[in-house]
């Protein structure tokens, strides 16, 4: 099975200081979501956008993680959402230095 990348984007409707604060008791359960490698979160503060992008093991993993976040997009505040899967293109995001990381087979 090969690494997989999840890509949300959605609309917030608060300021930047409160969405911080909703994500924050969140960030540690994203952490040690399993199969989830790394997330980089992200916003552009000017036009209410925010998301993030995520590194997963496998698309098992990163299917099974997609309920679990619509619950938590579905709250009041967020809008406008949209997700996409990718599959990575790994000799090339080796030579730009992509944080890819090894996964120990069984």
């Amino acid at each position: 099975m090969s690494q997989q990348i999840l890509q949300v984007n959605f609309t917030f409707g608060m300021s930047k200081a409160e969405y911080e604060q909703a994500c924050l008791p969140l960030a540690p359960d994203v952490a040690n979501f399993p199969g989830l490698r790394w997330k980089v979160w992200i916003m552009n503060e000017a036009e209410r956008e925010a998301g993030g992008i995520y590194l997963f093991d496998d698309e098992t993993s990163l299917q099974s993680f997609i309920e679990p976040l619509n619950d938590i997009l579905d709250a009041p505040g967020f809008s406008d959402i949209h997700m996409k899967t990718f599959d990575i293109l790994e000799a090339l995001t080796l030579i730009t230095r992509g944080p890819l990381q090894e996964i120990a087979q069984p």
